[in-house]
């Protein structure tokens, strides 16, 4: 660039640097970009496999943790209270069944 800005010619074995033809570089840069692309796809699809692989293992984890529970409960011996709603309820679905069949019977007597 000085020796241009003084006015002196030059020739290009002058230049310490040269310069890639535009064909090679854009052909590096392809290659390069497909080989990043198959890492970066590796690299995703693992991720992908791997994150899966840890749901799937922490939702039985958790299953199997309750299913214990369950059976914790259910062999512990001690019943729930029922409540005080419910059972009125089916004692009074109770009384019903019982008033139908003696009306049943009361009707095959006549």
């Amino acid at each position: 660039m000085v020796l241009i800005k003084n006015g002196q010619s030059f020739t290009q074995e002058e230049f310490s640097f040269k310069v890639p033809f535009l064909k090679e570089t854009k052909n590096l840069t392809i290659e390069n970009i497909k080989k990043y692309e198959h890492l970066s796809l590796v690299l995703i699809l693992r991720f992908y496999v791997r994150a899966t692989n840890f749901s799937k293992n922490k939702y039985e984890e958790l299953k199997n943790k309750i299913r214990n529970r369950v059976k914790q409960n259910q062999t512990s011996g001690e019943k729930q209270e029922v409540s005080k709603f419910l059972k009125m309820i089916s004692d009074y679905k109770h009384r019903i069944k019982e008033i139908k069949h003696r009306i049943k019977e009361e009707e095959k007597d006549l």
